[in-house]
């Protein structure tokens, strides 16, 4: 028997552990966080729901994205791959590891490195382990010609 719990949740916000954050931060330096709340930002560039970091440009950064994970998701990896392809940029995201979703198909399978997290990672600095397992996705800064 499946229940909801298990897919769903009352907060669309999962807060990244510091230490998995500390570690990802000291291979890559980033430099923006463009969806976090003042509690949870992890850079000292970053965008609030207020501030609207899906309409703004993140040219000349170096980004990681631990977006909402609820229906706006689709539009965070979509804006992630562009940002990548238009100001090629380094962005790193931790989302879900839903491999059956179109949104991974059309932006992430092929066109981002995927690192798939061993087990589960305990959000909001929490006892208990998340209800799904979760991936980094990474477009990396391409060298031009």
């Amino acid at each position: 028997m499946i229940t909801i719990g298990m897919f769903t949740s009352k907060s669309q916000e999962w807060a990244t552990p510091q230490k998995f954050f500390d570690k990802l931060n000291s291979e890559f330096h980033f430099t923006l966080d463009p969806c976090c709340n003042n509690e949870n930002k992890k850079c000292d560039k970053f965008y609030t729901k207020e501030q609207d970091g899906l309409s703004r440009s993140w040219s000349g950064e170096v980004v990681f994205c631990n977006p909402p994970y609820g229906r706006e998701l689709p539009k965070w990896v979509r804006k992630c791959y562009e940002e990548n392809i238009i100001n090629n940029i380094t962005i790193v995201m931790l989302i879900p590891a839903r491999t059956d979703t179109n949104y991974f198909h059309t932006y992430i399978y092929k066109r981002a490195e995927i690192r798939f997290i061993k087990g589960r990672l305990k959000f909001n600095d929490g006892k208990k382990p998340a209800p799904f397992p979760s991936m980094l996705v990474i477009y990396n800064k391409r060298e031009l010609k």
